[in-house]
């Protein structure tokens, strides 16, 4: 297993099948490319189904344990039960979907592999979720997610971006996932600094003082240094997780990585956009390694090429300055990058 110079192992990797997509949410950032979306038809820049598999059984060589496929929508690709059966047994196999295309295809990636699914759902009024999305397509989400549910896909992770325009519907979100077994919510914090709209960010703390209030239970991950709230139960708070069934207790966690060094020194994702590019950082491109013609000696010295400049971004690549705020590490600028 690869380790960068902080320690950090690199134990999965974060793989955008494309950029196209069937939705336009206001707050997308693309993988942190910025919103590069063309045309629905397959593009010629995609990385194609060899050169994927042949990236994650190099991976696999460097006992990366976990991929995550992802977009733009990757269910736009057609060879993703493809990509999905030949990827490395041991890897286990997640994919981050708006959930469109779940109906008629769930049953389909499960007999291929896959173990884990996270569906976008930022609202559960079709009209606050068309806003959002810009997609008239809301009921096809809902279906999606119970075709994940049913093809056995449990428990399914309900994703939503938590900004100005969503806030709102959190206590909903939250009541919704308790209500409904197989659910988890997933509350994952707006980057302002990857879609240029600051004025939406809000205070994630808010967010995790007020699940606090409501948890019957709080558990503290190990991966991000992050917590998880059961919530749920009705009156009295005596139900807690091992009862969730019965009591409509359900989980909820917050991904904050905003100016948050614990979140950076705890990642370990090295992320690959749809051309062949390895990235080390979601926040960077400018650590972008290409992987060439995509030979496996070429992918080999590029996987090890990126996870020994992975660089924590807060806390190392970005510093506090006397002021308080973050600013680049100019210190890091002239060792690492020969500025």
């Amino acid at each position: 297993m690869l380790t960068d110079e902080f320690g950090r192992e690199v134990t999965g990797v974060r793989v955008s099948l494309t950029d196209r997509c069937n939705f336009d949410c206001v707050y997308c950032h693309n993988e942190g490319l910025g919103d590069t979306r063309g045309p629905m038809d397959p593009q010629d820049d995609e990385m194609e189904t060899d050169d994927v598999v042949r990236f994650l059984e190099v991976a696999a060589e460097f006992d990366v344990e976990a991929v995550k496929f992802t977009g733009g929508e990757p269910m736009l690709r057609q060879d993703l039960e493809e990509i999905i059966a030949r990827t490395p047994d041991a890897m286990e196999v997640s994919l981050t979907t708006n959930g469109t295309f779940l109906p008629g295809r769930a049953d389909a990636l499960v007999d291929a592999g896959l173990d884990r699914v996270n569906v976008s759902q930022d609202a559960l009024d079709p009209q606050d979720f068309a806003e959002i999305t810009k997609s008239g397509a809301y009921d096809k989400v809902i279906e999606g997610v119970d075709a994940a549910l049913e093809a056995g896909l449990t428990p399914v992770k309900l994703n939503m971006v938590v900004f100005e325009h969503t806030a709102g519907y959190v206590p909903e979100m939250v009541d919704h996932v308790a209500e409904n077994d197989g659910l988890q919510l997933q509350l994952i914090e707006y980057m302002p600094e990857l879609t240029g709209k600051p004025e939406w960010n809000i205070e994630i703390e808010r967010v995790h003082e007020w699940l606090a209030e409501q948890a019957v239970e709080i558990e503290h991950r190990e991966m991000h240094d992050r917590k998880r709230y059961w919530v749920g139960g009705g009156e009295g708070g005596e139900a807690s997780r091992s009862s969730s069934d019965e009591s409509g207790v359900g989980m909820v966690e917050i991904v904050d990585p905003v100016e948050n060094p614990t979140f950076c020194a705890n990642c370990h994702r090295v992320r690959v956009t749809h051309e062949g590019y390895l990235k080390g950082c979601l926040n960077r491109n400018d650590d972008l390694k290409s992987m060439g013609e995509m030979t496996k000696p070429e992918i080999r010295d590029a996987f090890r090429d990126v996870v020994a400049n992975r660089v924590p971004y807060y806390g190392e690549y970005m510093i506090r300055n006397d002021d308080g705020e973050w600013e680049i590490n100019d210190e890091y600028i002239e060792e690492y990058a020969g500025v």
